[in-house]
């Protein structure tokens, strides 16, 4: 019998979203076997911040930081981003290279 891949997913959502959008998504990877980690990047979806808080693209993109520096050294994710989410994770590629098998740009913005 075949083995099954099963990947670490990590979902970054579009701007004016949060980990939300990802509700139809999300149990169909899990269904298929794969972990899956979504969340509100901030002043996003349920994030306590405000946009005034935020002075920089990378203050914005904090969570998904905080998210990468989870991730076990000997592990790798899937990461998937959509719309603006592309930025975010252009800055997570750039940040934590090690910690990343493929990125995908969904409908993304991209450097």
């Amino acid at each position: 019998m075949e083995e099954k891949l099963q990947r670490n997913f990590v979902l970054v959502h579009d701007a004016c979203f949060g980990a939300w959008s990802w509700y139809k998504l999300q149990p169909l990877l899990e269904a298929a076997g794969h972990s899956v980690t979504v969340f509100d990047l901030s002043a996003s979806g349920i994030d306590p911040k405000s946009l005034d808080e935020l002075r920089t693209f990378p203050d914005y993109t904090l969570p998904l930081f905080k998210v990468m520096e989870l991730i076990p050294p000997d592990e790798k994710v899937v990461l998937v981003g959509h719309g603006l989410g592309g930025m975010n994770f252009a800055f997570a590629m750039e940040k934590y290279p090690e910690k990343i098998s493929v990125a995908v740009f969904s409908c993304g913005f991209h450097a």
